[in-house]
């Protein structure tokens, strides 16, 4: 009985520190009522917000709708191709006695790259040529004796089937010489073959083999490696939802204008044209192959470079652009703020064809002139009162410029503004 007495004053005092809390708490996290003559809605004193909608001009950066040319780009990655490559290896076996090319030389076709020992294809060319003329002496004897006997049997004195013994000796004596010529040939070929040069216009590689190596003919290593640079493709793909305008216009000859910007997307590389396209739709991935053409006269491609590609599919002609970034989104479908004459807010729906990212096409919705809400769009709604701190169409402004006091979410503080602080 006595121990049930002693706990409970220690109760009593955990139930009232329980309660302590729980009131300090409440009173920490209830919304404070503002003592100032502060319209409901702005903050109060103590930093917390009150009750109630504001009656202020929401201040906003507007920017007009205007009316211009729109480029139509499709947007694709692509790797740059080199139209030709080629393993120079030497047609002949031999020693390798002269190499005359530095790596990464560019090269033009029919250059001299590199020497095989000579000598004894020099000796079978000779052989050849021997050959050949010990049977040419032999042809032309034949031939005498065929004009002989052509006399001696016109004179009877000889029979006729000695006449065409004759005749058939030179036919075989000829024969005989062009499969001499062809020897002669070949050897001088093979000879030719010892000094290796470059079979097309580019750029050399790295050298695999060195001085004193003995190569095989059409041997699996190759000397170097050429790769044509001038001119240069790039090859990229588009859905098959893009290809209509471009097919309509390639088919129509139009030079379709391509550009190969770097990896960030920030640097243009090159320019060049559509130079051709695949001939069926990848079942796959739904796309169809393009390959552009560069003349490439700076080396700025690079054959396997990674390259982001824009394709001027076509220029549409006076349309309405608007900023991308008035552009919203919500439950009911894409629509922007409009400001009118009298500073209050319409909202309108609208209908948007292509856009690059800065601008787009509005097909459906708005005008020439009209003017949309860039930044402070977090607390407008239809018939709202704006102060309009910034008008791109009356005041310059530089790339990159931000009005002071934009939040995160592109809302500007009121009470940022000098009109809040008065």
């Amino acid at each position: 009985m006595q121990a049930s007495v002693s706990r409970s004053p220690r109760r009593w005092l955990i139930g009232l520190l329980i309660l302590l809390l729980v009131a300090l708490l409440a009173w920490w996290l209830w919304p404070a009522a503002s003592t100032s003559k502060e319209p409901a809605g702005r903050m109060g004193k103590n930093g917390r917000p009150g009750f109630g909608g504001s009656t202020e001009a929401v201040p906003v950066r507007v920017e007009p709708v205007q009316i211009g040319d729109f480029p139509l780009y499709y947007k694709a990655l692509g790797t740059v191709t080199a139209n030709n490559t080629v393993n120079v290896r030497s047609r002949v076996a031999g020693e390798l006695v002269k190499i005359h090319f530095k790596e990464g030389q560019q090269v033009k076709a029919g250059d001299l790259l590199a020497e095989i020992d000579p000598r004894s294809y020099r000796i079978a060319l000779q052989q050849a040529e021997g050959t050949l003329a010990q049977n040419q002496a032999q042809l032309n004897n034949a031939l005498v004796d065929v004009a002989r006997y052509k006399g001696l049997y016109a004179e009877d004195s000889i029979a006729k089937q000695t006449l065409d013994t004759a005749q058939a000796q030179v036919a075989q004596f000829q024969g005989l010489v062009k499969t001499n010529q062809a020897a002669v040939s070949d050897a001088r070929l093979n000879l030719e073959f010892t000094q290796i040069r470059a079979p097309i216009n580019g750029r050399l590689g790295l050298r695999q083999l060195d001085l004193g190596n003995l190569v095989a003919a059409n041997d699996t290593t190759a000397l170097v490696v050429i790769t044509q640079t001038e001119p240069i493709s790039v090859a990229f793909t588009l859905p098959e939802t893009e290809l209509s305008t471009v097919l309509e216009r390639y088919r129509s000859g139009a030079a379709l204008p391509v550009e190969a910007w770097d990896r960030g997307d920030s640097k243009l590389q090159a320019t060049g044209v559509l130079g051709s396209l695949d001939n069926q739709i990848d079942t796959t991935t739904g796309t169809l192959k393009f390959k552009g053409r560069f003349e490439n006269k700076d080396q700025a491609l690079f054959p396997n470079q990674f390259v982001n590609v824009r394709l001027l599919a076509d220029t549409l002609k006076q349309v309405v652009m608007a900023p991308a970034a008035a552009i919203q989104f919500g439950n009911e479908g894409t629509f922007a703020y409009v400001v009118n004459a009298q500073n209050t807010i319409n909202v309108r729906k609208l209908k948007v064809g292509a856009s690059d990212g800065e601008r787009s096409v509005i097909l459906e919705g708005l005008a020439a002139g009209d003017r949309l809400v860039l930044e402070g769009t977090d607390r407008l709604r239809e018939g709202s009162k704006v102060e309009v701190v910034e008008d791109s169409s009356q005041v310059p402004t530089t790339p990159g410029q931000h009005l002071q006091g934009q939040d995160a979410n592109g809302a500007i503080e009121a009470g940022k503004s000098d009109k809040a602080g008065a």
